[in-house]
């Protein structure tokens, strides 16, 4: 019976205590209660644990962001100066979007078989795009919608250059990833003729990102903060946004050594980033 308690549980780390006394019954043996399935689970030391919620990655992209990491393994601030690093997020009005828990092992949380594969975007919410670069914090737009490519290119076109101009010249490097409204022909012509160097992105890379870890920062300085409707919250999201000191900036700018090595000892896979 433990050996079968074992083997379902390591068959399906997502599989609850019901689940598995369902899968472990049979007519010749006794049922094994939920609280006995628990303690046994544990014994052999593997414990609920909510699971570390990384998106999928294919083998093809596993690839492009080994080599990425490499390529960039050695850059510094002077090479990350003058890059405007992008990206939009969903913030809920009202608490998360739910909580799943995994059995797994002590010190196997980022391995892949415990991840939760997750997509982009999960009521009331707020959906905003933000950037930033080495110099200063950038807009934060407000999201009204659905957010397309006509959308995107009024934002490229109305509220990221004022802002990039002043802050950075005429010379920089942008950051986007590869969503299909930000890849599609449409936004690739104003690059074009904007004269705008795009950043070569792989694909299903947010830990490599430091703007990912910007927008836990927001959320951090918003914890105890509640918003009883969608614009309170904007201008919640927004006056907390432009407070972030520089200090944070340059923390994240300067993981990006440790980022892309931890990918490159990962293989690819997503890491603790």
């Amino acid at each position: 019976m433990d050996r079968n308690i074992l083997r379902a549980c390591r068959d399906d780390p997502r599989r609850t205590s019901t689940d598995i006394q369902v899968s472990v019954t049979s007519p010749n043996e006794p049922v094994p209660s939920r609280k006995t399935i628990r303690r046994r689970l544990q014994v052999a030391g593997l414990h609920g644990r909510r699971p570390v919620k990384k998106p999928f990655v294919s083998l093809k992209n596993r690839k492009a962001r080994f080599e990425w990491a490499k390529q960039h393994l050695s850059w510094g601030p002077r090479e990350w100066a003058n890059h405007i690093w992008s990206d939009e997020l969903k913030f809920n009005l009202f608490g998360t979007d739910g909580i799943q828990w995994i059995r797994r092992p002590i010190g196997s949380r980022y391995a892949p078989q415990y991840q939760c594969p997750t997509v982009k975007h999960g009521g009331g919410s707020v959906m905003v795009w933000g950037c930033f670069s080495d110099t200063s914090m950038g807009p934060l737009k407000r999201i009204v919608g659905t957010m397309d490519r006509y959308v995107f290119e009024d934002i490229l076109e109305n509220t990221m250059p004022p802002w990039a101009r002043a802050n950075l010249g005429r010379s920089w490097v942008f950051q986007q990833d590869n969503d299909p409204k930000y890849t599609s022909g449409h936004v690739a012509n104003w690059f074009r003729r904007r004269r705008v160097d795009v950043l070569e992105w792989p694909s299903q890379s947010p830990d490599l990102n430091p703007i990912e870890h910007m927008w836990e920062e927001l959320e951090r300085r918003l914890k105890e903060v509640r918003a009883s409707n969608a614009n309170q919250k904007f201008a919640q999201l927004e006056a907390a946004w432009k407070s972030i000191p520089m200090t944070v900036v340059q923390t994240l700018l300067d993981s990006m050594p440790r980022r892309c090595q931890a990918v490159i000892d990962a293989k690819g896979y997503p890491t603790k980033y």
